[in-house]
């Protein structure tokens, strides 16, 4: 192996250990922001008032409790879907560095649970009981 092929190697290895490492520190950042949103509908369930004050980027606005109470809702639907694309994805990117460094892949890394519709069917023959 010449060093051209070494440095490419090494190269590949890093940029992949690189992206996993930032996809990490994006799951973190967008989990500390669905649990702040899962925090505030708490408190907003508890209120009181018809209106609140919420903060869009360093502005903050008046707004209806049902209306923010909705834009909180979705944003968590978005930050959920976001976090496990996020998550499936370094999954894929861990084994490709495994596989780049000559080790196996980590076993069971790459499970999926069994969807509603493969459980029912299970169910219905006696194969599984819930």
């Amino acid at each position: 192996m010449d060093q051209a092929k070494v440095l490419k190697y090494l190269i590949s290895i890093e940029k992949l250990a690189e992206e996993i490492l930032n996809d990490k520190h994006e799951i973190m950042l967008l989990d500390k922001r669905r649990n702040q949103n899962r925090e505030a509908l708490r408190d907003i369930s508890k209120a009181c008032q018809t209106k609140c004050w919420v903060t869009v980027g360093s502005v903050l606005i008046k707004h209806k409790l049902s209306d923010t109470k909705t834009l909180l809702e979705a944003d968590q639907k978005q930050l959920n879907i976001d976090i496990n694309k996020l998550r499936s994805n370094l999954k894929v990117k861990v084994n490709d560095l495994r596989d780049l460094e000559m080790q196996p892949p980590i076993p069971g890394s790459m499970l999926v649970p069994l969807s509603d519709k493969e459980t029912a069917g299970l169910s219905r023959n006696g194969l599984f009981s819930s």
